[in-house]
């Protein structure tokens, strides 16, 4: 591939195609489509060649591979507006990947199973599960018709530091029409006005019927039932049929395929680098993330699961595991949106394990309903595609693969301690019985006791383990994110200890960031994605004066029509990139960036 065609792959943007049912059958936040690697693949390598991705994720690398047996009209046309040359065809992928639930995810996508079992299976169990606990989302409206509910917002109480007294943050902080939660409130008892930030929550004491003792949590009350009447919507506030429900729910006996499972293996309350005590008072086990009302229903499709034929039940649970912890639990959330009369449904924020002060319990037969066409639509795109791939649950240190049998690798690693990967998927993992070995997990984290030098350590033996089995013709495409100068110089670090140079270095558009992304003011928008070679090009960025090349990053986002191209954040990836592409890495982290970038660019 000449330089010039290698440029233009390299800023393809990176979004969907045929892939996007993939990517929406995902609840493993991945951050290229799997159309996009394809095109990755079929530029770089030919039909037969193998393919290696030693940080699988969520299996993204390797569904791209099976798509490059047959590429859609609209990425065949993409190509050919781009001058690109692909070459389609199956291929063989390796993907290797630490966690249970990227494991699980890949291993089940790549088995490619039947889409028509899939659905009457999957009917099948809802159904019944519907048949045995059903009732318990089942309602009356407003006007005392019998309903269904399709979620209850559930509300802390507010302790006034006047006087004690006690209130909903519901009744305190909500206003509709428009919608919005307000950062203060006024105490119905004394009066006292109080921000709502440091506000002390109320606890309460209660029975544990699963581990069979008492515990202290957060004291949570009923505050608004939304549903469903034939095909009319309806909201109001709760009744005393509502409580009496739930007395009911509380009285069943549990089915056995509840985990009973402490967060990250411990049974204490600061159990990993998620923990927050704002919001995870008295939260020890997994089955506390749940409501009873909906502990019973995950349970109890888990447990009809059982008795369907072996050949589909992972499929079965890729399904419900897909919609369980980003919707089942008290992780999910409604929010407020400038110019909405009501508060938005929303579910549980990617990368954290954030509990708010108003957590939702969704109706989840419902909501596997709507589920499982998307699925079935991703299994019926998998049936006819072609490719040999192993997706194994392993360390990318040490793979089985020979010397130099690999000839392309596509990775996106983990980002130092951007996310907990391991804490963030436990609650998936417990329900599938599949843990993440976290001895080998590359990440900085205070809970595993590594630093960057051990981050670094790790991702080093990676990058050699990736240059052993590289041929010496071969190319490693890298996807990363950081905005700690150390992290960056962890990466160059491992690449060029192992035998790596940067032939080409651009700024991805993802799809869809994290939490820690989105919402991080010193953040950066897009990542770098680096094209790797066993000889690479070696060039010295020491030098550059820094204030220099910030006026001129400047200049040249203000010549770009696009409002993203010119944010403080993706002037920042390029930032990034102008040193990677030089094989050092940034000398500075984002924030001293950023307080630079304000002298430099002055706020008009």
């Amino acid at each position: 591939m000449t330089k010039q065609s290698l440029k233009t792959l390299y800023e393809f943007p990176l979004g969907a195609t045929r892939g996007g049912s993939l990517y929406h059958a995902h609840w493993y936040p991945t951050k290229i489509s799997p159309d996009s690697i394809a095109l990755m693949i079929a530029c770089h390598t030919k039909p037969g060649n193998t393919v290696f991705d030693g940080f699988g994720g969520s299996c993204t690398t390797a569904l791209a591979s099976l798509l490059c047996s047959k590429p859609t009209d609209e990425l065949r046309a993409i190509a050919k507006a781009r001058g690109l040359n692909p070459t389609w065809g199956p291929r063989r992928t390796v993907v290797y990947e630490l966690s249970g639930l990227g494991s699980f995810i890949g291993q089940t996508l790549c088995s490619q199973p039947d889409p028509d079992m899939f659905a009457t299976a999957a009917k099948r169990v809802l159904d019944e599960a519907e048949r045995r606990y059903g009732w318990m989302y089942r309602v009356l409206d407003e006007k005392g018709d019998e309903a269904v509910a399709r979620y209850f917002i559930w509300s802390e109480l507010l302790e006034c530091r006047g006087c004690r007294g006690i209130t909903t943050l519901w009744d305190a902080c909500v206003r509709l029409n428009p919608a919005r939660v307000s950062d203060r409130w006024k105490c119905r008892t004394c009066g006292k006005i109080t921000e709502l930030i440091g506000t002390p929550r109320s606890l309460e004491r209660h029975g544990d019927s699963i581990l069979k003792r008492q515990r202290t949590s957060k004291a949570r009350r009923l505050a608004r039932v939304d549903g469903i009447t034939g095909r009319r919507h309806w909201t109001r506030l709760p009744t005393h049929h509502d409580l009496e429900l739930l007395a009911r729910i509380g009285s069943q006996v549990l089915p056995n395929s509840v985990p009973v499972v402490p967060m990250m293996g411990k049974g204490g309350e600061a159990w990993g680098d998620l923990w927050r005590a704002g919001y995870h008072e008295g939260i020890t086990h997994v089955h506390h993330f749940y409501t009873r009302r909906n502990l019973i229903a995950v349970a109890g499709l888990w447990e009809l699961v059982e008795n369907e034929p072996k050949p589909i039940r992972d499929a079965l649970r890729f399904w419900i595991s897909s919609y369980n912890s980003s919707h089942s639990t008290l992780m999910t959330r409604v929010v407020p949106k400038q110019g909405q009369r009501d508060l938005v449904l929303t579910s549980a924020q990617p990368g954290v394990l954030y509990i708010s002060g108003l957590p939702v319990e969704k109706n989840v037969f419902l909501g596997l309903r709507r589920k499982l066409k998307t699925i079935r639509e991703a299994f019926v795109l998998l049936r006819d595609l072609d490719g040999q791939v192993e997706v194994r649950q392993g360390s990318s240190t040490r793979t089985t693969l020979a010397d130099e049998s690999v000839d392309y690798v596509f990775t996106d690693p983990p980002f130092g301690g951007n996310i907990p990967y391991s804490e963030v998927n436990f609650i998936s993992e417990a329900w599938l019985g599949r843990r993440t070995h976290t001895r080998d997990e590359t990440v900085v984290s205070s809970t595993q006791t590594k630093d960057v030098g051990a981050y670094q350590l790790l991702l080093t033996k990676a990058f050699q383990e990736m240059r052993r089995i590289l041929k010496p013709t071969g190319k490693a495409t890298v996807v990363f994110h950081s905005t700690q100068a150390d992290v960056w110089q962890a990466l160059v670090s491992a690449y060029s200890a192992a035998g790596f140079g940067v032939e080409l270095s651009n700024i991805l558009d993802k799809r869809q960031g994290s939490f820690k992304q989105v919402t991080t003011i010193n953040s950066a928008k897009g990542d770098p994605m680096l094209l790797l070679s066993p000889k690479g090009r070696v060039r010295s960025g020491n030098k550059t004066n820094l204030d220099k090349l910030i006026a001129r990053l400047v200049f040249q986002a203000d010549e770009l029509k696009a409002p993203h191209d010119r944010s403080p954040q993706r002037i920042y990836s390029r930032f990034v990139a102008f040193y990677l592409d030089r094989q050092c890495s940034p000398p500075i982290d984002a924030r001293e960036f950023y307080a630079k970038l304000s002298l430099a660019r002055p706020s008009r």
